[in-house]
């Protein structure tokens, strides 16, 4: 029989390794993002109704660009009327009608998620067509047709056919505008410091519209990128949470079934004494208070031990270690386990003006472990192991571990022992058992030597 190695710290233990927690991510003050107004967010998000967060992000922008064409119609019929009102009629027109059908893109989102986009598009390439031939190539108005590349914003990459449709178009336009649209425009041709104010204005508008729409963008999809991290941080923890790390490693790379068999995996039940009674009449909150503490005292204690936690049943406590095949250190970390918990429970408030004892109970065997179910799937634990250490503890006593001989046969040489004789167990029949009751000298040794080195270092 192979010998146990030793390990350190069998009554006092240092900080459990560093692994995130569901909980302390699920309370987690969120990641730095980029945060508009709200009132932006309230005005860019005008008449969307849809729940897809990717419709949403694009009708947003959208909406971004319609305002930002009320405001370009705007500046243009305020310039227009105050220069020359009778004689730019037909361009003012024009502009009420750029300005009217960007008003009617927020309340168009309801009837489809481009149907917006679409109207918006058509209303800017008909009107903006049709000042640039007014104006004329002098005027370099046409330079508003080098926005069309944000039109991805509007569609998204998925719908990259629709995009590419109005994206020939508005190139079409600005190329029969290039080849056949007059220099000096059919509207006041002969006034060419007014064009040259045109022209000014539109490329200061373009830069501004090209930076609003590319910001709002990035920052759309910087915080996207943010939430998708954080979610995919959750999951993995969740998983990690509720599965042993390799387990967790073969349900992430595709393994459908999960199936394994320990040859010699060692079990431990811990149960509450006298807790139903003690709960009964206390408010949900204090029981609940009560066994959150002990059991994440208890997980804190397998992942330092190197114990994976199995489940918990009521007021029950299980869990295993053995699988990687090492079954004599398994059966040492499970022993270190016990003792702690005896020690850890000790040192619990009392619940309800009762003083609670562990019963604990141990047995190394073969056992069957996988993962079932779809809906709260869970690693679980089955076979001659997990029912023998079941009446363990059931047959035992509290504030003591009561132990098979096979496990004791296992572990000799790391603890002592007490030999409580011959028991009638249930569904086993009359069999020796043993009371763990502490380490052997040779580790209280070698765990009082580790100690002693680690405070010399510190």
């Amino acid at each position: 029989m192979s010998q146990p190695q030793s390990r350190p710290c069998a009554t006092e233990y240092e900080t459990v390794r560093s692994m995130p927690r569901l909980r302390d991510l699920v309370r987690r003050v969120p990641r730095h993002r980029i945060n508009l107004p709200a009132w932006l967010e309230r005005l860019v998000s005008l008449g969307i109704v849809s729940r897809d967060e990717q419709i949403i992000r694009r009708q947003r922008c959208v909406n971004l660009a319609a305002f930002a064409t009320m405001a370009t119609a705007t500046s243009h019929l305020i310039v227009n009327s105050l220069h020359d009102f009778h004689g730019l009629m037909g361009v003012n027109a024009d502009n009420l009608f750029q300005l009217a059908g960007a008003l009617s893109v927020p309340r168009l989102h309801r009837f489809g998620q481009h149907v917006g986009a679409i109207t918006l598009l058509v209303v800017i390439l008909i009107g903006h067509t049709y000042i640039v031939w007014s104006f004329g190539l002098a005027s370099e108005l046409q330079v508003y047709f080098m926005l069309a590349g944000a039109m991805v914003f509007f569609f998204g990459v998925e719908n990259w056919r629709l995009f590419l449709a109005f994206f020939a178009v508005v190139v079409l336009a600005l190329v029969l505008a290039l080849k056949f649209a007059p220099v000096a425009g059919f509207v006041i041709p002969w006034d060419r410091e007014f064009r040259d104010s045109l022209s000014t204005q539109a490329m200061l508008s373009t830069i501004v519209i090209n930076a609003a729409l590319l910001f709002y963008a990035l920052a759309a999809l910087h915080r996207a990128e943010i939430e998708l991290q954080e979610q995919h941080e959750r999951s993995e923890t969740l998983i990690a949470t509720v599965m042993p790390p390799a387990i967790a490693s073969r349900l992430k790379s595709g393994e459908e079934r999960i199936a394994d068999r320990a040859d010699n995996l060692t079990v431990i039940f811990a149960d509450l004494v006298g807790f139903t009674e003690a709960a009964r009449g206390l408010p949900p909150e204090e029981i609940v208070d009560f066994l959150d503490r002990l059991v994440r005292s208890f997980d804190a204690l397998c992942e330092q031990l190197g114990v994976e936690k199995i489940k918990t049943i009521g007021d029950s406590y299980m869990a295993a270690s053995g699988f990687d095949g090492a079954a004599s250190n398994g059966a040492v970390a499970v022993g270190r386990l016990a003792l702690a918990m005896l020690k850890g429970v000790d040192r619990q408030p009392p619940l309800g003006g009762r003083k609670l004892k562990l019963r604990i109970g141990i047995h190394c065997g073969p056992a069957t472990a996988g993962v079932i179910g779809d809906t709260r799937f869970s690693y679980d634990t089955w076979g001659e192991a997990v029912n023998t250490a079941s009446r363990m503890e059931s047959h035992g006593v509290p504030g003591r571990i009561h132990v098979s001989e096979d496990f004791r046969d296992l572990a000799a040489t790391a603890f002592r022992f007490e030999d409580r004789g011959t028991t009638n167990i249930k569904s086993i029949g009359v069999t020796r058992t043993f009371f763990l009751i502490g380490e052997s000298c040779d580790e209280r040794e070698a765990d009082s030597a580790d100690l002693t080195a680690t405070v010399a270092n510190a």
